[in-house]
């Protein structure tokens, strides 16, 4: 049995760099480009695994070099590669990040050997993704793909952890089968029509998301400003205060802290308590460079950790 099971994308993430975000029609000289393998999928398996889970990843990636790329790195790091399917004419998909000198991102997503995922893929990881004590999804995929390993991992009593990255209307029947939703504060916002940024309001978007979606508990992640989880099952809310630390790239942080969320779940920890560690895994990726390389390990997080609490 695995711990963590992730279905997710993989992408290879061309990154520039610059001083600002061009204009429409405007060209713009870089300050930098760098070559990461990431996707959420991914990020996520290599933040559970980096975590301590034993951990398995679904997905669809291209016959191609970045395809093999993927292998060697989930493999290197002891992610469950046998439930990824190779695409024989798509190639593996690709993200174009662009990073500003603050840290912030935009990105590109282009999905290729990923779109080509089926609802029958999933079907046949079935074992898998039923099997694992926490299934990890985001929106990357097919929503057909998405909606599949959410209701066979649901229905077998697994616990359900649902990114929802790309941000976009989302059927009320594969929201039935989320049981922890971790919103970013845009994603929020887009779900909800309230505003993150306003501090007051925050409580009531993770109450909204919560009883609108029937969710066990919501965890909004705040970036630079910490985390608020609610937790519905548990009768319980609290605001998870930031860390400070050295910011460089933020590309990943908010994987990095939903592998390590849905690690600690696997391994009994209470959510609260889940969700604290995962900041700081949050925390500690935005000092690397990178997507997936920048998880942290379980040392290095629980140490930030104990630094808070000391």
């Amino acid at each position: 049995m695995n711990d963590v099971c992730v279905l997710g994308s993989f992408m290879k993430d061309l990154v520039a760099s610059a001083e600002r975000r061009p204009l429409p029609g405007e060209t713009l000289h870089g300050t930098g480009f760098a070559e990461f393998l990431g996707g959420k999928g991914v990020n996520q398996a290599i933040a559970a695994a980096r975590m301590g889970a034993r951990t398995a990843i679904v997905g669809t990636i291209g016959e191609d070099r970045y395809g093999e790329e993927f292998l060697e790195l989930l493999s290197s790091n002891g992610v469950d590669t046998s439930w990824i399917v190779r695409h024989p004419s798509l190639g593996t998909g690709v993200g174009l990040p662009l990073v500003l000198p603050d840290g912030g991102n935009s990105i590109i997503i282009v999905s290729r050997a990923n779109a080509a995922i089926t609802a029958a893929d999933v079907e046949a990881a079935s074992d898998v993704l039923t099997a694992s004590k926490v299934l990890s999804v985001q929106l990357e995929l097919p929503v057909e793909a998405s909606h599949t390993a959410l209701r066979l991992a649901s229905t077998a009593g697994v616990t359900t952890i649902l990114t929802p990255a790309p941000v976009g209307p989302i059927d009320q029947s594969l929201a039935s089968y989320v049981d922890i939703l971790v919103p970013n504060e845009v994603e929020a916002a887009a779900l909800t029509g309230l505003d993150c940024d306003d501090e007051s309001q925050v409580p009531m978007i993770a109450r909204k998301l919560a009883e609108d979606w029937d969710l066990r508990a919501c965890v909004v992640t705040l970036g630079s400003r910490g985390a608020f989880v609610l937790d519905r099952a548990g009768g319980f809310e609290e605001r998870v205060d930031p860390f400070e630390v050295a910011t460089v790239d933020t590309v990943g942080a908010g994987d990095a802290f939903c592998g390590s969320l849905a690690a600690s779940l696997a391994d009994g920890a209470a959510l609260v308590d889940a969700v604290r560690l995962a900041n700081a895994a949050g925390a500690l990726s935005t000092t690397v460079n990178g997507a997936a390389d920048s998880a942290p390990g379980r040392a290095a997080a629980v140490a930030l950790l104990d630094t808070a609490a000391s």
